[in-house]
């Protein structure tokens, strides 16, 4: 019999399986599982996508709506309110939505989660377009309610980097760097905490999502401070965000849009990238063994060497 061809299956002559379909069916099997396939067919996985999507908008129509309210108000600096609310408004909406579907509510936290294993590829997939839609229907209701001179001085509250004829707005590749930045430090300082479960355990529900609000306050805080650029709206920080603004009100929403998504997308790349290699086990205390002073002094002759040197491992 021809080696393409595998043994009888009942042991006379009847039929025949060629070995290389069934080598290309255990592959797309095994392609199928890596991939998550089976979570599609699940209802569990739809309803956690339609929280994303549900959470994704009343985020953004909850956050653009005390943005403008801060920048409207009769502060010298209302700039500086807006990290406050936030950080208040995330970490409530964490609170809730964490246990329902993860809290992602960002396609760069549900990117992350992917490339660390935490969710499939299919539950990504559908988590960002459940993400952009939300955002979308949450500008469409904003835009709805809004004043519309509010909402042309503010561009929806959208991401913005100026109008191309603007020569005092923030630069694109400067804009770049800042999206990568402030997204490499919510990521860092939050995301780090969030995704390990030891430590998750240590500090508490309440206290990792009050730390992955204060990075994402924090970044804002910095990128609307630092640059002071007419026509920039800040670290985009969330490229559904940017997407369904953009869609709602178009014009120069437009203006460097793949910045808000080339920015963060490369952030979580890196940040895998080091994240892999972060060290297992925290610095222990050794109770002075290694005191500057005591070593000076023993390599100097002051005390003998043995005294010291013999503490060392």
């Amino acid at each position: 019999m021809n080696d393409q061809f595998s043994m009888p299956v009942n042991g006379g002559g009847g039929d025949t399986k060629p070995r290389g379909l069934v080598h290309d069916k255990f592959s797309d099997s095994k392609f199928l599982t890596f991939i998550g396939a089976h979570e599609i067919f699940t209802v569990e996985t739809w309803k956690a996508a339609l929280v994303e999507l549900i959470a994704t908008g009343a985020l953004m129509f909850t956050l653009t709506s005390c943005t403008v309210a801060c920048l409207e108000s009769h502060e010298s600096n209302p700039k500086l309110l807006i990290p406050f609310a936030v950080f208040i408004i995330v970490f409530v909406f964490l609170i809730v939505i964490v246990p329902l579907s993860g809290g992602h509510m960002n396609p760069i936290f549900t990117f992350v989660a992917a490339l660390k294993g935490i969710v499939t590829l299919s539950r990504a997939v559908l988590y960002v377009v459940a993400q952009c839609i939300g955002s979308t229907i949450g500008f469409f209701v904003l835009k709805s309610v809004m004043e519309p001179e509010l909402a042309q001085t503010y561009s929806l509250g959208g991401c913005a980097i100026g109008d191309k004829g603007q020569g005092s707005s923030i630069k694109p590749h400067d804009a770049l760097l800042l999206e990568f930045s402030c997204t490499l430090l919510v990521l860092f300082v939050g995301i780090t905490l969030a995704f390990d479960k030891k430590r998750c355990k240590e500090l508490g529900f309440p206290m990792v999502c009050l730390v992955v609000a204060a990075s994402l306050a924090l970044a804002v805080f910095l990128s609307l401070t630092v640059t002071g650029r007419p026509g920039y709206a800040g670290a985009g920080l969330n490229p559904a965000r940017c997407l369904g603004s953009a869609l709602l009100h178009g014009g120069p929403l437009w203006n460097g849009h793949w910045i808000f998504w080339a920015g963060p997308f490369l952030a979580c790349i890196i940040y895998y990238s080091v994240s892999i290699s972060l060290p297992k086990k925290g610095l222990d205390w050794v109770d002075g063994e290694y005191d500057i002073l005591n070593l000076a002094m023993g390599f100097c002759g002051t005390i003998p060497n043995n005294a010291v040197l013999n503490d060392l491992p």
